[in-house]
């Protein structure tokens, strides 16, 4: 599993130069180290009596857009026409309907739903309605805590905001990711600004519980004026919430083939990336919002929160739905068939379309939650004694030390607290990589 140049998800970001690489940590162990051998782990826990304390979500991946964003690493698809549209969509209605028969899904009630991409705005008011017309059937979600659905601003309607929020979605995800045209346009996104200049009236109206925007500090073409200009537009907009990311450069991206292809593309370094974030969110707080974890602010005067984040990152089960979708299930990592026609022939077939998994230790799973919260910015040592009867001061004493020496982090044993610095929140995934078992350090992330 190893290379010569490991990626930053699982070396930690070593050089200020941006290279090509996952750097983003969203799950351990690495993907790259799940197989087919483990598929049958699955089977059985699907098979097994329902689980008593595990919150329960549901993820439906839609993987279509109008354009392929040049920094996009995730599966889409942007050559479909209304029948592949159709047919993919019955597919993931019948995916989700086999999972109804399981029985440890069996009246299970669900804490999220989420529906990512992709672009679930790119469907029509009528495939919408009918999918969750069918999912609803299997799996209602009136009483859920959250439904987030992500969105595309040139994809938007006013009719198709009104369908979104028929269907009960309560955080609404806007992917606005700049606000200079020049930028958007150099970075291959599909919409430009005056698109969210023109969906935001109907928005405001509909009122939904919670309205985020989604932006990425370093962006091909960005400068110090365009990304405080767009910081200030952001406000403007008058969000609930604020995610903000910083431009990484997986394997499969546009932007990614192009320098291995030997392109010299004008990619702004790390230093430079995390001080653009960093002022953002010290514009975002003197406005009136609150940091939630190392990516998102939010209002303090208005209840929000992020439930498919905080669950998944306490290890909550997720299914996840759609092509190459990602699940964790009683302590089990599992993902779906990456092509679209191995995904569409095996539901055809009347099979989940599992096409790998992962089955974790223990010890795996206390470091799968614990690397994921420290993203939130503070973690507190008597959660993980309580759930997995575990000092995780003792058993990382050196890797939190050597943190702590280097200003990333501070330990205050005194209030049952570990608390990210400034400086370690705004590098954190480049941070997570110390506290990996060695077989999984300098491997490839996916």
């Amino acid at each position: 599993m190893s290379q010569t140049k490991p990626e930053p998800a699982t070396a930690g970001i070593e050089t200020e130069q941006t290279s090509v690489g996952s750097v983003f940590v969203s799950n351990y162990p690495p993907y790259s180290v799940w197989n087919e051998s483990a598929v049958p782990d699955v089977q059985n826990a699907l098979t097994d009596d329902p689980s008593d304390d595990a919150t329960l979500g549901l993820y439906l991946h839609i993987p279509f857009c109008r354009k392929r964003c040049k920094f996009c690493y995730f599966r889409v698809y942007t050559d479909k026409n209304s029948t592949e549209i159709d047919t993919y969509l019955n597919a993931l209605a019948e995916e989700i309907e086999l999972y109804g028969k399981q029985p440890a899904l069996d009246n299970r009630p669900l804490k999220f739903v989420y529906f990512g991409g992709g672009t679930p705005s790119y469907i029509s008011v009528k495939h919408l309605n009918t999918l969750v017309e069918r999912i609803k059937k299997v799996f209602p979600w009136d009483t859920a805590e959250e439904v987030a659905f992500e969105c595309e601003p040139g994809t938007l309607t006013q009719k198709k905001l009104q369908a979104i929020k028929g269907i009960g979605v309560t955080r609404l995800s806007l992917g606005v990711e700049n606000l200079n045209d020049k930028i958007l346009e150099e970075n291959g996104r599909a919409h430009l600004s005056k698109e969210v200049y023109r969906i935001h009236p109907w928005i405001k109206e509909l009122e939904f519980d919670q309205v985020n925007i989604d932006l990425i500090s370093g962006m091909i073409g960005e400068t110090w004026e365009s990304w405080q200009d767009t910081v200030q537009k952001t406000i403007e907009l008058d969000p609930d919430s604020i995610t903000v990311y910083q431009l990484e450069l997986p394997f499969n991206t546009v932007y990614s083939k192009d320098i291995l292809g030997g392109d010299a593309l004008p990619v702004a370094d790390w230093k430079l990336k995390r001080e653009w974030h960093q002022y953002a969110f010290e514009q975002f707080t003197q406005v009136g919002y609150e940091q939630s974890s190392a990516y998102t602010v939010l209002k303090k005067d208005k209840p929000c929160k992020f439930v498919y984040r905080d669950a998944v990152w306490q290890g909550s089960d997720m299914i996840g739905t759609g092509v190459a979708s990602f699940s964790h299930f009683s302590g089990i990592h599992f993902q779906n068939a990456p092509s679209w026609g191995d995904y569409l022939s095996t539901i055809e077939s009347g099979e989940l379309p599992i096409y790998r998994a992962f089955k974790p230790t223990d010890d795996e799973k206390l470091t799968r939650e614990m690397i994921l919260q420290l993203k939130l910015g503070k973690i507190n040592p008597s959660y993980f004694q309580s759930k997995f009867n575990a000092d995780i001061l003792a058993l990382y004493r050196e890797e939190f030390d050597q943190l702590q020496n280097e200003g990333m982090l501070r330990i205050h044993s005194d209030q049952d607290e570990i608390q990210l610095t400034q400086r370690g929140l705004l590098q954190v995934d480049g941070l997570l990589p110390t506290f990996y078992a060695q077989e999984y350090q300098n491997t490839r992330y996916t």
